[in-house]
């Protein structure tokens, strides 16, 4: 049985709609049709909310030969369709630290977490060691790695490798000698490295 047919409605109560065909409406727009406009079909993309009425037959000729990027480059076409992935909202880089000058949630203008970027923790980092006084016994042991007080942890690191490689026993053949230096050296860093410079 069809739902739609017009005996099903004579046996209803009440139809829900009238289903017979309307014979008025406004003609369709193509050129030289005399046909009831029945469906539409969208002017372009700069008339967002602008349609053409055409009947069904010209609905599906137009829809055929539409083409959304007629005049448009290639380049063009290639923007566009790179800001469809965002849905044409800006969007930002992540990590580059050009908005890192943002306030956060607090105000600050601060980075606690490091999210912004490596320049803004580098200089967070040098803030904090200008902020913090060296010790004599920082020192001694940046003196005995033969490093200045201005030293990096990866210029420690570097250095304690380096010097470890030329006074270690097992690089001098067995010679003992530089043993003591090698002894000093390994206390140096040790302790540098306790102090947040390893």
């Amino acid at each position: 049985m069809k739902f739609d047919s017009p005996l099903f409605d004579k046996v209803r109560v009440k139809p829900d709609k009238d289903r017979r065909k309307k014979t008025g409406g406004p003609a369709c727009e193509w050129a030289g049709c005399k046909e009831i406009a029945t469906n539409r079909a969208p002017k372009g993309k700069q008339n967002d909310k602008d349609y053409w009425r055409f009947c069904l037959a010209h609905t599906r000729e137009y829809n055929q030969s539409y083409n959304f990027f007629a005049g448009m480059n290639d380049a063009a076409v290639l923007a566009y369709q790179k800001d469809a992935l965002t849905g044409h909202r800006p969007t930002w880089k992540m990590g580059t630290g050009k908005r890192a000058s943002r306030p956060n949630l607090r105000g600050t203008g601060t980075d606690p977490f490091g999210l912004f970027g490596e320049g803004m923790r580098a200089e967070q980092q040098a803030r904090a060691e200008a902020a913090r006084p060296i010790r004599n016994a920082e020192r001694k042991a940046l003196d005995t790695l033969g490093l200045d007080v201005g030293a990096t942890p990866q210029q420690v690191k570097m250095r304690f490798k380096e010097l470890v490689k030329r006074h270690h026993p097992d690089a001098n053949g067995g010679d003992r000698s530089t043993e003591n230096r090698l002894i000093e050296v390994i206390k140096s860093y040790n302790y540098l490295k306790s102090v947040g410079f390893g």
